[in-house]
């Protein structure tokens, strides 16, 4: 009993750090980057889905937000039973690019109660390269999410007024 509201507690803190988190890039997200800001500026597509046990696509979405080197880009996917929290945080050096994928995941079993799991990897990067985040981990790919990571310009500027 005791677990399990400890478990919920940690929830509704961790919930409220990562809406927070999310809620600071939508707002650099709805601001062009410019003068220096421009050469750190990044554009991030994210295709986000989840598939069935038989490998069919029943749920997608799909973004594309501006990023500055350093800074998390937050992602959450929210189900009847699950509630997945990602945090992607790309870091462009010149010894090579990687990505930072920070997840948490709150999974409410029957008869269990609520299980929380935590990762962290880093992974090398190339612009204009997919690259793919397995929450669950990659025996249990039901739910996927790809990224693009690509330099900021004007042509994704353009893009993004329409």
């Amino acid at each position: 009993m005791i677990r399990s509201i400890c478990l919920v507690s940690i929830f509704i803190l961790t919930s409220g750090f990562a809406l927070k988190a999310q809620e600071q890039n939508e707002t650099i997200t709805g601001i062009e980057p410019e003068g220096r800001m421009r050469r750190q500026a990044l554009v991030i597509e994210i295709n986000a889905r989840v598939l069935s046990d038989e490998q069919d696509v029943v749920w997608t979405q799909y973004e594309r937000r501006i990023a500055i080197t350093g800074n998390p880009v937050g992602v959450r996917l929210v189900g009847s039973n699950i509630v997945v929290s990602v945090q992607f945080t790309p870091f462009i050096r010149r010894q090579g690019n990687v990505l930072v994928a920070q997840g948490q995941i709150w999974i409410e079993n029957p008869g269990t109660g609520v299980s929380y799991y935590t990762s962290i990897q880093t992974i090398p990067m190339d612009f204009d390269e997919p690259l793919y985040f397995f929450p669950l981990g990659t025996s249990n790919a039901s739910i996927q999410i790809q990224l693009t990571v690509n330099p900021y310009s004007e042509i994704a500027s353009v893009e993004n007024e329409n």
